[in-house]
């Protein structure tokens, strides 16, 4: 069955302007760009009259989806008391179950707002794994190794995590072209080095990416100093982790853009195989900093955009962190060129898929998945776009609400207000009873 967007405003990463045209869908891929003439083969046809944009889906491409049922807990707290004092006590209580539930909830507001496919590192993987093919979305997975107090058969906690996290990999990579699995090390205070060397070797030697808190909090900083007894560019150096293809670094508030110093100095580090994910809502309200954000756009890295968990940020919704991610740097460096809005659009879209080993996905092109957004641009807010400053409309103006449909593969999973791979109803009492057993 072929769809037909006729008539629609058509705007990727890599467009410097928006083309008013038609793109047809078929067997879940992009079959035809036009312009001009409308093609004529479709089983259905979805009317742009000319007040409709077609975008590729978003990448949220750092959460912990299950933490939806953990909204709103320890409210404006620095990071390390929030996490010791309000989270960890809060998730020993959690199941597979919760898990499962959690997850399904969150990927009903991601699907609401675009996202097409999202990275979590969170555990009990399973369950993440299972609600991320019930509902079609796409999904990169790692189970959050840690380091922690051995189990009743001696095992420590970062050996059995690694184990699984590996488990993960055989058993989920691939899954009808809907999910990837990377190695998730916490972070470096969480993983003891000797062990981040091990999962780091073990990565290059199975081919496997890894997704990583990188230097979220300025914390972290003294951390490496004190207890480390190295600089955090040491730590990447040694541990090996940018020889990794597909490394992904979450956060990276603290990071120097200096180590990536492309002057060709010995002392620089090479950033070609690594992402770093930005997550500007998250990290203001945890009061963790900003990320340098503008700086590090000129060096060989990868960009992406992600949320954090609910319990953070609080939203799952990429539209709030393009708009932060473009704002914020202008104001911090007083600089209102920095950061455009184009760029920002590639970051939520191309380099998120890319990061976790999606290929052919987050652009609008002949032969590439059909992983789309459809947005309503007969709103007020829009009064004034065309080709020229759609992706700035989009950026500064727009909103999730502008939703009308989300696609994965030319299906539809969302299409106006209506979920059309899972029984909305029966996940949100699911994930209230989940959220109600684990904070009684």
């Amino acid at each position: 069955m072929a769809t037909l967007f006729k008539d629609v405003y058509i705007l990727d990463g890599e467009r410097e302007r928006a083309r008013r045209g038609h793109v047809v869908v078929s067997k879940g891929v992009i079959k035809q760009v036009a312009e001009g003439a409308v093609p004529s083969a479709a089983d259905k046809v979805i009317e742009g009259r000319g007040v409709h944009a077609l975008l590729p889906g978003f990448v949220n491409a750092h959460t912990h989806a299950a933490m939806t049922l953990l909204r709103g807990l320890g409210e404006e707290a620095p990071l390390m008391e929030w996490l010791q004092k309000k989270i960890w006590p809060v998730e020993a209580k959690l199941k597979p179950e919760h898990i499962y539930h959690g997850t399904a909830g969150g990927i009903l507001e991601m699907l609401a707002t675009g996202t097409t496919c999202f990275a979590d590192m969170y555990f009990e993987m399973d369950g993440v794994a299972q609600a991320a093919l019930d509902a079609g979305i796409r999904c990169a997975l790692c189970r959050g190794i840690t380091d922690g107090v051995a189990g009743p058969d001696g095992v420590r906690k970062v050996d059995r995590s690694l184990e699984d996290n590996l488990r993960l990999f055989d058993k989920w990579h691939g899954r009808e072209g809907l999910l990837t699995v990377q190695l998730g090390p916490h972070a470096p205070y969480t993983v003891p080095f000797d062990d981040m060397k091990r999962i780091v070797a073990t990565a290059k030697q199975r081919g496997i990416g890894i997704h990583f808190h990188f230097l979220e909090t300025e914390w972290e900083l003294g951390y490496m100093q004190d207890t480390l007894k190295m600089r955090p560019d040491e730590y990447l150096r040694e541990t090996g982790i940018l020889e990794v293809r597909g490394a992904v670094l979450a956060h990276g508030v603290w990071m120097n853009p200096d180590w990536a110093d492309d002057s060709g100095s010995r002392a620089a580090l090479d950033f070609s195989m690594a992402t770093i994910v930005h997550c500007p809502k998250s990290n203001m309200k945890l009061g963790s900093g900003v990320t340098p954000l503008d700086r590090w756009m000129d060096k060989s890295v990868g960009l992406a955009l992600g949320t954090d968990g609910a319990s953070s940020n609080n939203r799952l919704d990429i539209w709030d962190e393009m708009r932060a991610a473009a704002l914020v740097h202008k104001g911090a460096t007083r600089n209102p060129t920095a950061v455009p809005a184009l760029d920002v659009l590639r970051m939520a879209t191309l380099e998120g898929a890319r990061a976790f080993g999606f290929a052919n996905k987050g652009l609008i092109r002949e032969g590439w998945a059909a992983d789309l957004v459809l947005v309503d641009l007969d709103k007020p807010h829009y009064i004034g776009f065309d080709e020229e400053n759609l992706a700035s409309f989009i950026v500064y103006a727009g909103s999730s609400a502008d939703v009308r449909g989300t696609m994965v593969a030319g299906k539809w999973l969302y299409l106006d207000g209506d979920y059309k791979t899972v029984n909305r109803d029966e996940i949100m009492q699911k994930a209230l009873e989940s959220r109600k057993s684990i904070t009684s």
